[in-house]
């Protein structure tokens, strides 16, 4: 057995910076971060639209409008300390129906709230930005930028060596047991026995936290968010993220155009029930991944409520013609030849028992341990005060 200070689950961009801030906060300490996988970032963090959002669509009291102005600034500031290639080519919030035009208003009162530079555009002023794209008018945020989110989890793996903590993949934990005073976490290979536990699980967040004996009421429920990449001719098709005017009855964002760091342009996400929380290629299926969920109840709630959508979003992922269709409402040009495979993402939907949706940040906590059971978008752009958060809160004090 193994005894350290800090023992943080999860080799995404939360679990990284977590343990980078526990560092930062506590030089010296003794840290192990654990991942299942064979490489860190290989799920949600590296598998999402690479996108450094504004926070402008979330409710200005929730943890996620705090994180993500503050990870925006922060993240940037990141990357320019340690060479990261980042751009900020701005968003574009087109809507394309009177009924949307009313929403971009709402929004366009939020960003005041927040305290975000926007610009409102008329129809001729989009059309003169961006020629491919047709709308009503638009809600130009300039703030909003691009990365590589795998790029910056490296970098946070790489500082956690220098600052002393060590980084392990390949390392799925069994066991979880907290003693009064310690956390023995198990893995295949060795035991830890930790002063605190930090659990960033991601996809698998709520089984580790009823492997720690937590008595929760929510489980993950995984969602596909499939994409498309333009062809190398089209890769100037658009300058900015273009965005459709999300529903607010709907808890994703919508098909959108994002230009990529590396210089490509993915249409996507849709959002349709995955049959497997870790398996990206279409049509993957893990058994026990499904029997959980449907034994679950909360999914059947979900089902309900949102039956409509989610023939939509079936038909969409089984047909190329409907899923353009999406992108066709603000970027008629397009056509089936213009979408190129490329790799899908998964999302880790919490979510209760009674079938509400889970939006924001969710954290349950021990005497030692905490468990952080659900990091929606814009966690990889909140990454860095997400961690901050976490590690104020799991930082040892002498009496400890």
């Amino acid at each position: 057995m193994e005894r350290v200070d800090y023992c943080v689950i999860g080799g995404g961009i939360v679990g990284l910076a977590t343990a980078y801030q526990l560092l930062q906060r506590q030089p010296g300490a003794s840290l192990v971060l654990l991942e299942a996988a064979g490489s860190l970032a290989s799920h949600q963090t590296g598998h999402n639209s690479g996108v450094i959002h504004s926070g402008i669509y979330y409710a200005p009291d929730s943890l996620k409008a705090r994180f993500s102005k503050a990870g925006a600034q922060q993240t940037k500031e990141f990357c320019r300390e340690h060479g990261i290639r980042f751009a900020e080519p701005g968003k574009l919030l087109v809507a394309t129906s009177a009924v949307e035009l009313d929403r971009l208003n709402r929004l366009e009162e939020r960003a005041a709230v927040h305290g975000l530079d926007c610009e409102r555009l008329d129809q001729a002023e989009l059309n003169r930005r961006e020629p491919n794209v047709s709308g009503l008018g638009a809600l130009f945020i300039p703030s909003t930028g691009i990365v590589d989110y795998g790029e910056v989890a490296r970098k946070l793996a790489d500082l956690i060596s220098v600052a002393g903590g060590r980084v392990i993949t390949g390392a799925t934990v069994g066991s979880i047991v907290e003693h009064s005073d310690r956390v023995a976490v198990a893995t295949g290979h060795a035991v830890y026995s930790c002063r605190r536990l930090v659990a960033c699980a991601g996809l698998q967040s709520d089984r580790v936290a009823e492997m720690a004996g937590m008595k929760i009421d929510v489980q993950i429920i995984p969602f596909r968010g499939e994409y498309f990449e333009l062809p190398e001719s089209k890769s100037d098709y658009v300058t900015h993220l273009i965005y459709p005017v999300p529903d607010p009855d709907l808890p994703f964002l919508g098909v959108h155009l994002t230009p990529t760091i590396n210089g490509s342009i993915t249409v996507g996400p849709n959002a349709v029930l995955g049959l497997a929380r870790e398996g990206y290629p279409k049509f993957s299926v893990d058994l026990k991944d499904v029997g959980r969920y449907l034994r679950f109840p909360g999914l059947w709630h979900v089902a309900r409520s949102n039956a409509a959508t989610a023939v939509r979003e079936v038909r969409n992922s089984l047909f190329k013609g409907s899923y353009l269709q999406e992108c066709r409402k603000y970027a008629p040009g397009l056509s089936k030849a213009d979408l190129l495979p490329y790799e899908a993402g998964i999302r880790a939907q919490a979510v209760h028992r009674d079938g509400t949706l889970l939006h924001d940040f969710l954290l349950v906590e021990t005497d030692r341990m905490i468990h952080v059971l659900n990091a929606p978008s814009p966690a990889a752009t909140a990454a860095l005060p997400i961690g901050e958060h976490l590690a104020g809160k799991a930082v040892l004090h002498p009496a400890s």
